[in-house]
């Protein structure tokens, strides 16, 4: 699951870029533009995996790595 929302905050992340440096919504122009259903699923799961990856920032550090020393 974390590697999923880590994907998923990425291509947010990205597409942020995308915007901030061409203003281009890469993401809602693939998937028919930014009020298209897909696009509004695309932006919440995107958003539900950045909450998800804010439980990384209080994890114990071992245990985000996968492995304890």
């Amino acid at each position: 699951m974390d590697v999923t929302a880590l994907v998923l905050v990425i291509i947010g992340a990205l597409n942020w870029g995308s915007i901030g440096i061409f203003g281009v919504d890469a993401l809602g122009t693939l998937l028919g533009g930014q009020l298209s259903v897909l696009s509004r699923v695309v932006y919440t799961v995107v958003a539900l995996a950045g909450i998800w990856c804010i439980t990384l920032l209080f994890r114990d550090r071992e245990t985000t790595v996968g492995h304890r020393v």
